[in-house]
C-alpha cells in the first residue's frame, strides 16, 4: 500500500495538492472537515484511466510531443523562446563586430595620420620643389605597411600631394578641414573619391605652431565591413550550435516532463486524480504525504481520525498539529521506518514511511498508520528493554572518563539515579582508594552517594562501615554474588546492622535495596547498592540482572582507576625522591624554586642546585620526554650523572656532552627484543654562576632558553646557543657568557611552564616576559607571580621553576697574589697569608693554611708551569686557590717510609674539608676548602 501510493503520488504536484484540497471542501457529503463515502467514476471506456497514460517511446508519447499534452505544449513554447534568444544573440553580435570593426578602423587611421604627419622629412617635403615626388613614394609604402587603403598628403587649401590613384594628385581633397587647419586631429565617415569611408584628418605643425600641410589616412566602408564578413560564418557556426544544444537540452526537459505525467493532457490528469483520491479515502488506514519542508500536503479521513489532526491541518508543519515530540519529529524527519509502535494519545499506532524521491519524485515522504492498540502491553515491555539498553550504553559513556577511583564511583551513582533506583551508594575497601588490592572484609568507606533528594538517612560519604555478616553487603562480598531485598522493613539481616539508622531509613520511605559487588576477576573491591523509595514496586529478577551488568561496566572502570592510582602513585613517590629536598648552603645566590608534577601523570623533570669550588653555583633544569616510572626512573639516572659530572668542574659544554653519551648509551640498553630502542628524548640546561667576578657561564641542549630580570626590572632573554636534545649525539655544545649584575634575577624553566596543547611556546614565553617585568621583587615572589600568570588549571606536564638573585663577592673578601718560579717566594707568599688572615681576623687558620699553601706553591713551582698565582677567598668557608699553567694533576697516594717525597698532598688532604682540581683554558687550579672557626 505504501508503495502504490508512494509512487502515484509522487508523481503529483503541489498545484494538484491545492486542487484537491478545493475540490474537497466543495464536494457534496463532506461535514465538518470529514468526508461521506461516494463511489468512484466509472471507467470511460475498456481501457478506463490507462487511455492517457502511455509510457515513453510508444505512439502516445510521441504524440504527447506533438502539443496534445502539457509535455508537448511546454515544449513547443520552449522551442519558440529559445530561437527567439538565439536570433537575438546572434543579431547583437553582428552589431557588435561591426561596432568594433568601425571604431577599430577609425583608431588604426588616426595613428596612421598621425605618424606620417610626425615622421621626419614630412614637413620639410612640403617645402620642396616638387613635394609629389617626395611625398608619393614614402605615402604608398605607409599604406601598404599599415593595411589603410589611402595616405593622402595635402596643403592647407586641400589640394593633394600624395593619392594611391595617380590621376587624383593636384585636385582638391573630399572631406572635412576645418578642424585640422585649427591644429586638432579628428576622424570622419564620407563618401570620397574611393566610395564611402573611415578616415582621419592630422595637421603638420611648423616649429611656431602654425598649420602647414594636411595628412588624412583611411580605410574604405568595404574593407571595414569585411572583418565583420571574415567573422560572420563563424557567429552563424557558433549560434547554429548554441541553438542544437538548447534544442537538446529542452527535448530532454520536456521528455522528463512527459515520463513524470505519462504524456497526460489535463483532462486525463483530473481524471486519475479522482480515482487516486476514491481510493486513498477508501482505505482504512491513515495516509500522510509530507512534503520535503516536513509540510502537511495530504492526510486521508482515517489519518485524520488516528491522530485528531485539525481541520486546516493540510498545508501547516506537522510539528505544528498538536501531535506529540516524537512522532512529530518522526513524520518530519522521513526516516525510512518499517512498523513502528508508537502510543498516540490512546491509542497504538504501527507506522510505515517511505521517501518519494527513490526514483526521481518529489522531496517528501508518505507514510501510513495502524491501529495497534492491542499491542500496549507489548510496547511497553519493548520501551522498558530499549530503557534499559540506553542506560547501559550511557554507563559505558559516561562511567571511567577519568583515572580517579572516587570520580568514578560517583559516575556510576550519577548515572543509576534517578533512571534505575532512587538512591545510589558506592562503597569501596580503603585500599582501592590508595590503588592497592584490597584485603578481605567487610570493612568499608562510602565513596559515593547520589540520590533524588539530599535528606536521606544513609551513611554520609566518606564514614567507614563495617558490615555485619547477615546484612546484603558482607553476603555479597563473601560470596560475589548479587543480592536483592525485596522489603527491607522484612530483610531482619539488613536491620540488625544498625537498628536506629535502618529503622529511619525505612521511615524514610525506602522500601527495596539491590547488593553488587564490584568485581574485577578474583578481585572484590567493594559494593554498590541500589535504593528504590518512589516507584511502589520492589526491584524483580530483570532489575537485578541489569544491576550486575551495569556495575560489571563500572568495575572494570573503577580496576583501572585504582590500578593507575598505583602507579601514580609509586611514580610521584620515586620522583619526589630523586628531587632535591633541601637547597644546600651558598653564598653566591638567592634561590626560589617550584615544582609542580603534572595532574594527567608523573614526568621527568628536575632541578639541581649544586655549589662549585671556588664560591661557585652550578644550576641545572632538565626535562625526560614521557611519563610514568620510566620518565622519572630516567630523570634520577641523569640527575644523578650531573652530580657525578659537576664534581670534576667541567665547562658547561663538557659536561652537557658527557650527559648526552649517558643518554646515547641508555638508549642502547633499553634496547627491545627486535632490536629497536626506546629513544630517551631529554633536555637539559646548567649554568655555572661565579660571584668573585658575576660571571654566568650557559649551555643548553634542547632547552629553552633563560631569562634575565636585570636590576632596573627590564626583561630579556639571552641568545644562548640551541644545541640538540641529549641522546642525538654527533654535534657540539656551545656556551654563552652572561655578566650579570649585583642584584639581577636568574631565571630557569621547563617547557610545561609557557607550552602547552592551547598555547605555542611563543606567547608563552612573551607572557613569562610580562609576569617578570618588574623591579624590587625577591625570587619567592618573583616565583608566585609566574605561576600566578602562566599555571594552566590542569597541568599537563610537570613544571620546574627556578628564580635565583645573583649576589657578589667584593674585593675585601678577596686577596690574590702573583707568585714567581723561584722556592724562595714560598716564604713571601706565607707572610702575606698570615697578614690577610689577620685582616680578616681568622688567625686560628693561620698556621694550617700557611702549611696548604706552601705545599701547594712548591707543588706548583716545582712540577708545573708559570704563571702561578694564589687566591684566597672568605666566604662560607675559607677557599685557598693555586693557578698554575700545567695540565697535570696531582694524585693522592700513600708514601713508602724510604720516599723522601709524596706526603705533602696527603697532609693536605688531612687539613682540608675539601680539595680538588679545576681546568682552565690557561692551566689548572689546586683549590682546599678550610670551614671558618
Amino acid at each position: 500500500m505504501v508503495r502504490f501510493l508512494g509512487r502515484s503520488w509522487a508523481r503529483s504536484t503541489s498545484r494538484l495538492s491545492g486542487l484537491r484540497a478545493r475540490r474537497r471542501r466543495d464536494r457534496p457529503g463532506h461535514v465538518h472537515g470529514r468526508r461521506t463515502r461516494q463511489a468512484p467514476h466509472p471507467p470511460a471506456g475498456p481501457q478506463g484511466a490507462r487511455d492517457g497514460g502511455h509510457p515513453p517511446g510508444s505512439a502516445g508519447a510521441r504524440s504527447g510531443l506533438g502539443g496534445r499534452s502539457v509535455a508537448g505544449q511546454v515544449f513547443l513554447l520552449q522551442v519558440a523562446i529559445v530561437l527567439l534568444l538565439v536570433v537575438a544573440a546572434a543579431g547583437a553580435l553582428v552589431l557588435q563586430v561591426r561596432h568594433d570593426s568601425t571604431t577599430e578602423a577609425r583608431n588604426r587611421s588616426l595613428a596612421v595620420a598621425e605618424t606620417f604627419a610626425n615622421a621626419p622629412g614630412t614637413r620639410a617635403a612640403l617645402s620642396a620643389p616638387d613635394p609629389t615626388a617626395v611625398l608619393q613614394p614614402r605615402a604608398e609604402a605607409a599604406r601598404a605597411g599599415s593595411e589603410v587603403d589611402f595616405v593622402v598628403v595635402m596643403n592647407t587649401d586641400g589640394i593633394r600631394y600624395t593619392h594611391p590613384k595617380p590621376d587624383r594628385i593636384g585636385k582638391k581633397f573630399v572631406g572635412t578641414l576645418a578642424p585640422a587647419l585649427a591644429g586638432k586631429s579628428f576622424t570622419e565617415e564620407i563618401t570620397g573619391t574611393l566610395g564611402p569611408l573611415v578616415q582621419a584628418v592630422v595637421p603638420i605643425k611648423a616649429d611656431d605652431g602654425t598649420v602647414v600641410g594636411l595628412v588624412s589616412a583611411g580605410i574604405t566602408t568595404e574593407n571595414v565591413g569585411g572583418v565583420g564578413d571574415r567573422q560572420m560564418p563563424l557567429l552563424l557556426t557558433a549560434a547554429a550550435a548554441a541553438l542544437a544544444l538548447a534544442l537538446g537540452g529542452t527535448a530532454l526537459v520536456s521528455r522528463r516532463l512527459l515520463r513524470q505525467t505519462h504524456g497526460l493532457g489535463p483532462f486525463e490528469m483530473t481524471r486519475m486524480y479522482e480515482h487516486h483520491d476514491a481510493v486513498l479515502h477508501a482505505v482504512r488506514e491513515g495516509v500522510l504525504i509530507v512534503g520535503g519542508e516536513g509540510t502537511l500536503l495530504l492526510a486521508n479521513d482515517e489519518a485524520h481520525r488516528l491522530l485528531d489532526l485539525p481541520e486546516d491541518a493540510e498545508g501547516r508543519h506537522v510539528l505544528e498539529l498538536g501531535l506529540d515530540a516524537g512522532t512529530g519529529a518522526l513524520l518530519a524527519s522521513g526516516h525510512v521506518v518499517t512498523d513502528e509502535v508508537r502510543l498516540v494519545g490512546d491509542r497504538l499506532l504501527a507506522i510505515n514511511q517511505r521517501p518519494t524521491d527513490l526514483k526521481g519524485g518529489p522531496a517528501g515522504s508518505v507514510a501510513t498508520l495502524r491501529d495497534s492498540t492491542e499491542l500496549r502491553a507489548l510496547s511497553g515491555r519493548a520501551e522498558l528493554a530499549r530503557e534499559h539498553l540506553k542506560l547501559l550504553y550511557d554507563a559505558g559513556v559516561g562511567i571511567g572518563t577519568t583515572l580517579d577511583v572516587t570520580r568514578t564511583a560517583e559516575e556510576l551513582a550519577e548515572v543509576a539515579v534517578p533512571r534505575f533506583a532512587d538512591f545510589v551508594t558506592v562503597d569501596l575497601a580503603a585500599a582501592v582508594l590508595s590503588g592497592e588490592e584490597p584485603d578481605a572484609g567487610t570493612s568499608l568507606r562510602r565513596t559515593a552517594l547520589s540520590g533524588i533528594r539530599k535528606d536521606a538517612p544513609l551513611y554520609a560519604v566518606g564514614e567507614r562501615i563495617g558490615f555485619i555478616s547477615s546484612t546484603p553487603q558482607a553476603q555479597s562480598l563473601g560470596t560475589g554474588e548479587a543480592v536483592v531485598a525485596p522489603a527491607l522493613k522484612e530483610a531482619h539481616g539488613w536491620l540488625a546492622q544498625d537498628s536506629e539508622r535502618t529503622a529511619q531509613v525505612v521511615e524514610y520511605g525506602i522500601h527495596s535495596l539491590i547488593t553488587v559487588p564490584l568485581r574485577a576477576g578474583n578481585l572484590v573491591m567493594g559494593v554498590a547498592n541500589f535504593w528504590r523509595s518512589e516507584k511502589p514496586e520492589p526491584f524483580d529478577e530483570e532489575e537485578l540482572a541489569l544491576a550486575e551488568e551495569l556495575v560489571a561496566r563500572a568495575a572494570v572502570s573503577i580496576d583501572n582507576a585504582r590500578r593507575y592510582t598505583r602507579e601514580h602513585t609509586m611514580a610521584e613517590t620515586l620522583q619526589r625522591s630523586l628531587l632535591p629536598r633541601n637547597l644546600p648552603e651558598q653564598s653566591a645566590l638567592d634561590i626560589s624554586y617550584r615544582y609542580l608534577p603534572a595532574q594527567a601523570g608523573v614526568g621527568g623533570d628536575w632541578f639541581d642546585v649544586l655549589p662549585l669550588s671556588g664560591a661557585r653555583v652550578a644550576l641545572v633544569v632538565g626535562d625526560v620526554v614521557g611519563h610514568g616510572l620510566h620518565a622519572a626512573a630516567t630523570m634520577g639516572r641523569l640527575r644523578t650523572a650531573v652530580h657525578n659530572f659537576s664534581a670534576l668542574d667541567l665547562p658547561p659544554d663538557e659536561l652537557l656532552g658527557l650527559l648526552d653519551e649517558l643518554v646515547a648509551r641508555i638508549d642502547q640498553d633499553e634496547a627491545t627484543e627486535d632490536g629497536s630502542a626506546a629513544i630517551t628524548g631529554a633536555t637539559c640546561l646548567y649554568a655555572v654562576y661565579d660571584p668573585t667576578t658575576r660571571q654566568c657561564v650557559v649551555a643548553r641542549a634542547g632547552h629553552p632558553p633563560p631569562a634575565v630580570i636585570r636590576p632596573d626590572g627590564s626583561v630579556d632573554f639571552p641568545e644562548v646557543p640551541a644545541g640538540p636534545p641529549l641522546g642525538l649525539g654527533g654535534l657540539p655544545f656551545e656556551t654563552a657568557e652572561l655578566k650579570l649584575e649585583e642584584g639581577s634575577r636568574l631565571v630557569l624553566y621547563t617547557d610545561g611552564l609557557v607550552e602547552d596543547r592551547e598555547r605555542d611556546i611563543d606567547v608563552g614565553l612573551e607572557l613569562l616576559r610580562t609576569a617578570l617585568t618588574g623591579a624590587d621583587r625577591s625570587p619567592e615572589d618573583t616565583c608566585q607571580a609566574v605561576l600566578n600568570a602562566l599555571l594552566p588549571p590542569r597541568p599537563s606536564d610537570d613544571i620546574a621553576l627556578i628564580v635565583a638573585g645573583t649576589r657578589a663577592l667584593g674585593a675585601d673578601r678577596i686577596a690574590e697574589w702573583r707568585v714567581p718560579s723561584d722556592p724562595a717566594a714560598v716564604g713571601e707568599v706565607r707572610a702575606s697569608v698570615t697578614r690577610q688572615l689577620t685582616e680578616w681576623d681568622l688567625d686560628e687558620l693561620a698556621f694550617t693554611t700557611e702549611l696548604i699553601l706552601s705545599e701547594l706553591v712548591t707543588n706548583a713551582i716545582r712540577y708545573g708551569n708559570g704563571p702561578i698565582e694564589v687566591r684566597m677567598i672568605r666566604d662560607r668557608s675559607l677557599i685557598c686557590e693555586v693557578f698554575d699553567g700545567s695540565n697535570t694533576s696531582p694524585h693522592l697516594r700513600y708514601a713508602a717510609s724510604t720516599d723522601e717525597g709524596g706526603r705533602g698532598l696527603f697532609l693536605v688532604a688531612q687539613l682540608t674539608e675539601r680539595w680538588g682540581t679545576r681546568y682552565t683554558p690557561a692551566g689548572k687550579v689546586i683549590w682546599t676548602e678550610q670551614p671558618l672557626p
